[in-house]
């Protein structure tokens, strides 16, 4: 496994990081503490949850995969193995069972932080992420930007002095961005800065083959300012594994179960995955492993947020950093990019 710098801080992660988001909903306790176990012993020392996961957000599965997270730290005793980063849920109709509507005022986040910290039975977080962000912005999918006076809700000012009260506090060692803007991730370092706390440690992205957006404003921030990504959706929700290619619906698989995460199934990316799935027929390479390792390989990626519902598919996860890359493998993938420019938001 190989390791890099958690932005300006001294912790250095795994360069590929455990995502939970479907324990306790598609995925039972047993299988999440089987899923640790394996990463943990393939060298993975980067582990990501939130307080509204499992997913799909609902009063019934959120706050479960931080308890099977915890309950695995007592069972095992890994906790000081374990570079451990949760989120705290922003505002939205979907999480209006969190808190009766979270926000990132400093009473919300006391609550968030002093809840997380309980269900993973831990005394301190590592990375400390803001879900979302707190106004009206593009974010999950959303293009076309439209400003709308009076909904930029808490001031980010207000939320990073939140945030300061809690490194003091010991509550938290770093903090992190999340589904963030260039903007926004640049008013959060002036705003860091005026009150003399730490900088964002990361932002934690989509970024995949198929939504490559990152690249546009937010990669030159991530490498001249240290707040390094942290991939989420590598595999685009699978489907760049090619297990929807050609109208197939694996049963239990995501796009399967939940129709309304669309983010990834219009007609130009399932164009665009077919290519990329034929590539690697080609090349005698898992799409997987491919679509993988060529998020893990971007200069201004930090970790890549692998998730997986089962063992055979997380071992595939896993191994994708022992791809091997070269320069024409990075050619053929930027023809295809250039054919299918940003298919999906």
């Amino acid at each position: 496994m190989e390791y890099r710098q958690l932005g300006r801080t001294d912790l250095k992660v795994s360069a590929l990081c455990l995502g939970t988001m479907t324990w306790g909903s598609q995925n039972t306790r047993d299988e999440g503490h089987a899923q640790m176990d394996m990463a943990l012993d393939r060298g993975v020392n980067f582990f990501d949850t939130a307080e509204m996961y499992a997913v799909p957000a609902s009063p019934e599965t959120s706050f479960k995969t931080e308890t099977i997270i915890g309950e695995w730290f007592a069972r095992t005793g890994n906790r000081d193995k374990v570079i451990l980063a949760t989120k705290a849920a922003g505002p939205g109709d979907y999480v209006k069972h969190i808190r009766g509507g979270p926000h990132f005022d400093a009473n919300n986040l006391q609550q968030a932080v002093e809840g997380s910290l309980k269900r993973l039975q831990t005394d301190v977080i590592d990375l400390y992420q803001l879900h979302w962000p707190e106004r009206t912005t593009n974010y999950f999918g959303r293009l076309g930007y439209k400003h709308r006076d009076g909904e930029d809700g808490i001031a980010i000012s207000e939320t990073v002095a939140a945030i300061k009260t809690l490194v003091d506090a010991g509550k938290i060692r770093h903090w992190g961005l999340s589904n963030e803007t260039p903007w926004g991730t640049m008013t959060f370092l002036r705003e860091a800065e005026k009150i003399g706390l730490a900088p964002p440690a990361s932002i934690q992205n989509p970024y995949s083959l198929l939504n490559r957006s990152f690249e546009v404003g937010l990669a030159e921030i991530a490498h001249r300012e240290a707040v390094g990504l942290l991939a989420y959706s590598p595999l685009a929700f699978g489907m760049l594994s090619g297990k929807y290619r050609h109208g197939q619906w694996p049963e239990k698989a995501r796009l399967t179960l939940f129709k309304h995460f669309a983010r990834y199934t219009n007609e130009q990316a399932s164009a665009a995955t077919e290519a990329y799935c034929q590539l690697a027929e080609e090349r005698g390479i898992s799409p997987t492993q491919l679509a993988l390792q060529f998020v893990t390989r971007r200069p201004f990626v930090t970790s890549n947020i692998i998730g997986a519902t089962n063992l055979t598919q997380l071992q595939e996860n896993l191994e994708s950093i022992q791809l091997p890359w070269d320069r024409d493998l990075e050619k053929a993938l930027d023809a295809i990019h250039t054919r299918y420019p940003y298919p999906a938001p």
